[in-house]
């Protein structure tokens, strides 16, 4: 699979910075997305189950890439999904819309059974309701997602010295400091507050050679600021790649801050994960109208 890793011309002479575009993968699966599904799917395969369950919340990225893949490969997909008041009226959300036409079954639930989602107790509850299915994690991330997301470097990259992730449940940056080389160091930028990942990441990941950096959360998940949509409708300009305003917007928002504060050493290369997350940006643009701020304009 060759991805495409690109230049970003930077003010900072001192340093170099690349993102590679795991967004562009597939165009309904793209990103980390595509990379935890992939073994998923494969096990599924092999244990010849029907369908799919997973979690996720009103404009999961991981709910949609599931019911495609879903669609793709022939199974049934259910989705669990937080907050029953969506229940009646989800067909103003593009992700569940979007989710639905591709055949998933929507089960919605209140926040607390929620929280408990993953107990025994429910996910039996569960199986009596849909019958027999894989079990897909919230955001995918498994043993199988961190295999596929150890994929994402390979033997050329070693020319790096920092290699830079949005962080949701933790899959993704466990793969890369599992294929990460020795002379480099794993970012992690959560998109979430909490102190909670290091140790979602500590069951995965097999060496030491990463930091979660967590001051560019912008107030928690889902949560943004007209300072950030205006820097991701000026990157755009700049460089023309999108960015997504939940993960790899504030990623590199907050990449960029660094470098201005000189945190990474002189000569510095510097490679960005871009994960996906595109397909959430029409419903952020309808949140943000609400809200009288200004919107994301490069993705229809």
């Amino acid at each position: 699979m060759n991805i495409l890793t690109q230049k970003i011309l930077i003010p900072n002479k001192n340093v170099e910075l690349y993102i590679r575009r795991e967004d562009l993968i597939h165009p309904y699966i793209s990103g980390n997305k595509f990379r935890k599904l992939k073994y998923n799917i494969e096990e599924a395969q092999k244990l010849q189950k029907k369908t799919l369950l997973s979690f996720g919340g009103a404009y999961s990225n991981h709910i949609a890439a599931l019911a495609y893949a879903g669609k793709l490969y022939g199974f049934n997909t259910i989705g669990v999904i937080r907050g029953e008041e969506l229940e009646n009226n989800f067909s103003q959300n593009p992700t569940l819309q979007f989710a639905v036409s591709c055949g998933m079954q929507l089960y919605f639930v209140s926040r607390d059974e929620y929280r408990n989602k993953s107990t025994t107790i429910n996910l039996e509850k569960y199986q009596n309701i849909f019958g027999d299915f894989y079990l897909v994690p919230e955001g995918g991330t498994n043993s199988l997602a961190v295999k596929g997301c150890q994929e994402i470097l390979t033997e050329t990259d070693s020319k790096y010295d920092f290699i830079c992730t949005a962080v949701g449940t933790g899959g993704t940056i466990s793969g890369l400091i599992n294929s990460s080389f020795n002379n480099q160091k794993v970012l992690g930028f959560p998109a979430l507050k909490g102190d909670f990942l290091d140790n979602e990441i500590a069951k995965y990941a097999t060496k030491t050679n990463w930091k979660l950096i967590s001051d560019y959360h912008f107030g928690g998940y889902g949560k943004v600021s007209r300072e950030l949509i205006n820097f991701l409708n000026l990157f755009y300009k700049q460089n023309n790649i999108p960015l997504d305003p939940v993960y790899t917007g504030k990623m590199v928002f907050g990449i960029l801050d660094l470098l201005s504060k000189d945190y990474f050493p002189k000569g510095s290369k510097i490679l960005i994960i871009h994960t996906g997350g595109l397909q959430g940006i029409t419903g952020m643009n309808q949140t943000l109208k609400l809200k009288n701020l200004p919107t994301i304009n490069y993705y229809v």
